[in-house]
């Protein structure tokens, strides 16, 4: 009977002695009960995993947002920015899912981009809209003292009504 209880006293020890066990909290509370990853300080195989693809794709989403960070959202700049993602996603560090619903968004911004130019040019002018694309892609510091926004032109009142005005920005589309 006594070995009986000296392997009681050690069922509890080890029951309660979790330093060989994952350290993942579940979000209800309970705890992975897989045993640690050898060479891992903290987190079973399958909880490290998960942890490695995390910052794999956090990395990803610093390195795709550096290039939509500026004033000016440039077709280049939305390229390099996909060719990021379809990199992450070959490498395994963006699920298809994902890249599927950004690349949808990159062809959004990619169609909003042109309908920008379009109204930028008809608000400003053509020499206007290079400029501003040309100042956009120069290297830092050697303008640094310019306003990057172009004046504005004189300044044309809206049409009274929303019928008036769509027939002027098509009227205009069909001149370009």
């Amino acid at each position: 009977m006594s070995t009986n209880r000296s392997v009681d006293r050690f069922a509890v020890t080890h029951k309660n002695d979790r330093s060989c066990l994952c350290a993942f909290t579940f979000a209800d509370g309970r705890r992975c009960r897989t045993p640690r990853l050898t060479g891992h300080p903290r987190l079973c195989c399958f909880h490290a995993k998960r942890e490695a693809q995390s910052l794999a794709a956090q990395q990803v989403g610093r390195d795709v947002s550096s290039f939509l960070s500026g004033s000016y959202l440039s077709a280049c700049d939305l390229s390099s920015a996909l060719a990021r993602v379809f990199s992450a996603v070959a490498e395994g560090h963006v699920k298809p899912k994902t890249a599927s619903t950004l690349a949808y968004l990159g062809q959004t911004l990619i169609q909003s981009i042109q309908v920008a130019e379009h109204e930028y040019i008809n608000a400003f002018g053509t020499d206007s809209w290079r400029d501003m694309v040309a100042f956009s892609f120069a290297p830092p510091g050697t303008q640094e003292d310019e306003d990057p926004q172009p004046a504005p032109a004189p300044h044309t009142p809206l049409p009274p009504t929303s019928t008036e005005f769509v027939q002027r920005i098509l009227a205009g589309r069909n001149l370009s």
